[in-house]
């Protein structure tokens, strides 16, 4: 709500907070904002440029304000979680091109159990139902669960009333409300095959690393920096995206049979084909465990920023 209306003033509020704490500190590491801080060091990792503010990115003082921030001596770096975030950054604030480094997010690799189950299930999650996709890949699930025997649907949304009533007259979908991610991890993504997950609406998508840290492969619509987080044939499919207005809710999807027939399409194709879909949920796994979203790779980063950082006090 103080986004909404700061930002319909447009008023130039940074997103920047001051460690009021007494402890001592020799590095800040902000998450998803920038310090005040005049004494100590600090890096902050940044999921969008938008971030930076809370309103006013798009006014002058508001520029002015950050870059003021960004050029401070104990700014150290900036750490973007992905290449898209580090360009708009660079062409927002060029002057600190030497600050910016991505470091991209990381999971924990889970323990799987073997998969006993006989069906293909298909898997959408989501705590936003038509901002992330949800409406396309319920239609998705409903189609493929209807012409295969061995395919059945889960579904773990806030999903609406009229939709819910539509769709349960299908009785291979389950349908779950929003639950613990403790749940998630040890009753749903263990059944789950294939992940149907549009997420037209995210910047980053934690499910996404989520489900690749249980081996699931994923289908998914072309976004923010998607194409660096999916790798095309390997860890899923990504899709032509469809133009969305955001200014109506639900928002409005021009040629959104196409899109649904694509992601059916991409689905389908994992279906049929047992040994593409193990190879890739091994691709997913090593991703994780071996690869740039992996913990080990991710703190390796931050050690030797966080050395960096505390070599040049100054």
């Amino acid at each position: 709500m103080i986004r909404k209306i700061t930002g319909f003033l447009n008023l130039p509020i940074p997103n920047a907070h001051l460690t009021r704490s007494k402890e001592k500190y020799d590095l800040i590491h902000c998450a998803h904002c920038l310090s005040l801080n005049n004494k100590n060091p600090w890096v902050a990792d940044v999921e969008c440029l938008w971030s930076l503010w809370v309103s006013g990115q798009n006014s002058i003082i508001g520029k002015k304000i950050v870059r003021e921030i960004l050029l401070r001596k104990n700014c150290k770096k900036i750490l973007p979680w992905t290449n898209v975030t580090k360009n708009e950054i660079e062409k927002f604030f060029p002057e600190i091109k030497n600050k910016i480094e991505v470091v991209y997010p990381a999971v924990p690799l889970v323990k799987i159990k073997s998969k006993r189950h006989k069906e293909i299930n298909l898997l959408f999650i989501s705590r936003y139902f038509y901002e992330k996709g949800g409406l396309h890949a319920l239609e998705t699930i409903n189609q493929l669960t209807k012409k295969y025997e061995n395919v059945s649907g889960i579904v773990v949304s806030e999903v609406p009333k009229e939709i819910l009533n539509k769709y349960s007259k299908n009785k291979k979908i389950k349908f779950y409300e929003l639950m613990p991610q403790k749940e998630l991890f040890e009753n749903i993504f263990p059944t789950s095959d294939i992940f149907v997950y549009p997420g037209y609406s995210d910047s980053f998508g934690f499910a996404y690393l989520e489900a690749m840290g249980f081996g699931i492969p994923i289908i998914t619509v072309d976004g923010f920096a998607r194409k660096e987080i999916i790798d095309e044939g390997k860890t899923g499919f990504v899709i032509e995206r469809p133009d969305i207005n955001w200014k109506k809710y639900p928002p409005i999807f021009e040629n959104e049979e196409i899109t649904i027939k694509n992601l059916i399409k991409k689905t389908e194709q994992l279906i049929k084909n047992k040994t593409l879909r193990e190879k890739m949920s091994k691709n997913c796994i090593n991703k994780i465990k071996f690869g740039k979203f992996s913990i080990k790779e991710r703190n390796k980063k931050l050690k030797r920023i966080y050395g960096e950082a505390l070599r040049r006090r100054t």
